[in-house]
């Protein structure tokens, strides 16, 4: 589990892929010394585990079913990526829960500057938006953000310098793919009241007194 606050951003120093799995060999000492084998560590917001660690390294493998839904498979030697690792049982919690198991992409339509924030349009697929509401959480390349606007089409995320400056949106431009992590506890809400629709029929409503 994670809080979709960045801790640092790591340099991607190989990147290598082979019978469908692509290897990942990250440099971000911020956080190495504290990685141990098997440790998750999200990946512009995808859940990975450490497969090898070294001085200032450490490896991560991604197979096919994560490549899939995500565009590690384009991640490059030098290319920055945001790096949180697993929330503690006793540390602070600071954005919202956010699982690293990323529910799609989205593409950067347009971004602009307003005085102090930087305003970010992000279109995805009806599936996706059907999961956020103005207001609500979501987690795009890891970062924890609120939806400040939903369109038909697309949504909108604003800002502020530190978080633009602190991670890998400092170089996103329109047209890149972003990873997109709708907000947990509103998936589970969803889940919960369909399953509830489902059982509800005229009949029974009517025998119940409406």
């Amino acid at each position: 589990m994670f809080t979709g606050i960045i801790e640092t951003v790591g340099v991607i120093k190989n990147a290598t892929t082979q019978s469908g799995v692509k290897t990942l060999i990250i440099e971000a000492p911020e956080i190495t010394d504290d990685l141990s084998l098997g440790d998750s560590v999200a990946i512009n917001g995808v859940c990975l585990t450490v497969t090898e660690r070294q001085a200032s390294i450490f490896k991560v493998e991604v197979i096919t079913g994560t490549i899939s839904v995500t565009y590690l498979e384009h991640l490059k030697t030098n290319d920055k990526v945001n790096l949180e690792r697993a929330m503690l049982a006793n540390g602070r919690f600071g954005g919202h829960f956010v699982s690293g198991h990323v529910d799609g992409k989205g593409v950067i339509k347009h971004i602009s500057k307003r005085k102090d924030e930087w305003i970010i349009e992000i279109a995805t697929d009806a599936q996706l938006l059907g999961q956020m509401i103005d207001k609500g959480s979501i987690t795009v390349d890891g970062v924890s953000l609120t939806i400040f606007k939903l369109y038909q089409h697309k949504f909108e995320i604003h800002l502020i310098p530190e978080t633009r400056e602190r991670t890998v949106f400092v170089h996103k431009k329109q047209g890149d793919e972003v990873h997109i992590e709708t907000d947990l506890l509103f998936k589970y809400v969803q889940k919960i009241t369909h399953q509830n629709n489902s059982n509800l029929s005229q009949e029974k409503l009517l025998n119940l007194g409406f």
